[in-house]
This record gives C-alpha cells, structure tokens and sequence, in this order.
C-alpha cells in the first residue's frame, strides 16, 4: 500500500489515526470524521467481507456521497490503514498478570482473540505504517511492560513482541485455513499409496507421521465432520502453547545466560 504522505513526512494514515490531520469544517461531509469513517470499513468488513469494502460502499453507509469521503480520505488504500488501526483495539488497562511470562502469555491471548473475532484483518499488510498506528502502540506498550524486569535491551524486547505476535497471528491464519479447506486426511487407499514412497528407510521421522490416525478417514471414508473439527482445534491449540512456551523458555535461557555471565 502507497500511502500519500503528509508535509511533516508521516503518511497520511498514520496523522489522520493520530489526530494530526485538519478536519474539514466546511462542505456537505462537515459532520464526519475518520474515525466515524473507519468505524463504517469495519461494520462493513466484519458483516459482508474485507472485498465489500470500497469508498462508495463506506460513503453509502455513512449517508454521504463518495465524493464526500474523500474530502477525509484520500484513498483506499487509506481507508484501509485507518480500519486496521480501529479494528484491532486493546482494552486501557487489560487484566494482564504482572510476572513473566504469564503477562506475556494472556497479552498474547488478546492478540490471538483480536484477530480470530476479525480474521479478515489478516489479508491487510502489517508494514512500518501499521506499526505507527496508535493502537498498534498501545498494543506494545501493553506487552512490553509484561518485561519490564527482565534484563533484556530494548530491541530484544520489541524483537520478543513482534515475535509473539507473529506466531499468535499465524495460528489464526492456520484456524482460518483449516476451517476453509479442512484438515489433511484421505482415504486407507491413498494412506497405502503413500506408505510405499514414504518409507522408513527414506524418510526415518516422518513416515512415522504418515501412520498417524489423523491422517485417515475411517474404513468407510465416512470420517465425522464435527470430530474432526474437534482434533483440529485441539492440534491447533496444542501447536500455539508450545510455541510460546519455546519462546519464553528461550527468553529464559538468554537472561540466565547474561546473569551468569555477570557473575
């Protein structure tokens, strides 16, 4: 996305979400602002779809003419860097635990929530701009003081938190999938086809995997929808608490490793 970027250097999103832009207080449109504006992207994304949104589309919702939205916003592209910032919102004072790493697990939580309540947030671009934006800030504010006591330099910090989101986001993209297409399974027949190229001898860690039961459906190929729904949620759970106990056990390691170090 190629946002207009304003006299002071910012791009145009990053001021409007900030404050940082005039509003208009003439015309036809003097009633809106950009938040109103990225509020009705929102409803619109959330009820019909991220591909629903457009300027007439959002004009229309508002009750104002597309020409009135641009009065505000300049583009799309635009539009869409404001709804992403409205759309992703933390509360003030989250009831987040004070110790590490409980604080950062349940912050994680609430981003994983975040995005599972409005996967089409997801198919955005999440680029230097999204970084600026004000909760964007807030977000990481909020996880960084879950490390305020651990001897760690501020970039290794803002690395953790880019980190642990990446892998809470990723998960979702991997729910979102999953409940698209479905998990991986096949008939006995084709589990047989691929047993006979997926050796033991070729392939001595995973061919154990290709014996997996999930991997079948039953003898009949009349697999339940809901219970493997069931399997997939569980095997998605389990894959995102792994992850972030390896990453904060590796944070562990590292601030022991310096203490140590400093004798």
């Amino acid at each position: 996305m190629g946002d207009d970027i304003t006299e002071g250097g910012l791009p145009r999103a990053v001021a409007a979400a900030w404050g940082l832009l005039e509003t208009p207080q003439r015309g036809p449109a003097r009633g809106l602002d950009h938040q109103r504006i990225a509020e009705a992207g929102v409803e619109i994304a959330d009820r019909d779809g991220l591909a629903a949104v457009t300027m007439a589309s959002v004009a229309r919702e508002l009750g104002f003419t597309t020409m009135s939205l641009y009065r505000y916003v300049s583009s799309k592209d635009e539009l869409l860097r404001l709804m992403q910032n409205e759309a992703v919102r933390f509360p003030d004072r989250p009831d987040l635990p004070a110790t590490w790493p409980e604080g950062i697990k349940a912050w994680a939580e609430v981003v994983r929530r975040a995005y599972q309540a409005r996967p089409w947030l997801m198919d955005l671009p999440r680029d230097q701009a999204a970084v600026l934006m004000p909760n964007t800030i807030h977000a990481a504010e909020l996880g960084l003081a879950t490390m305020a006591g651990l001897d760690l330099e501020e970039n290794e910090k803002i690395g953790i938190i880019l980190l642990i989101s990446q892998h809470a986001m990723s998960l979702v993209e991997l729910e979102r999938s999953l409940a698209v297409e479905g998990g991986l399974s096949m008939t006995p027949e084709g589990l047989e086809q691929l047993r006979t190229v997926i050796t033991a001898e070729r392939f001595p860690q995973f061919s154990a995997l290709i014996s997996a039961s999930g991997f079948a459906e039953d003898a009949g190929g009349s697999a339940d929808p809901a219970a493997k729904d069931a399997v997939d949620s569980a095997d998605v759970e389990m894959e995102y608490t792994l992850g972030l106990d390896l990453i904060t056990a590796g944070v562990d390691v590292l601030v022991a490793r310096r203490a140590a170090a400093r004798g």
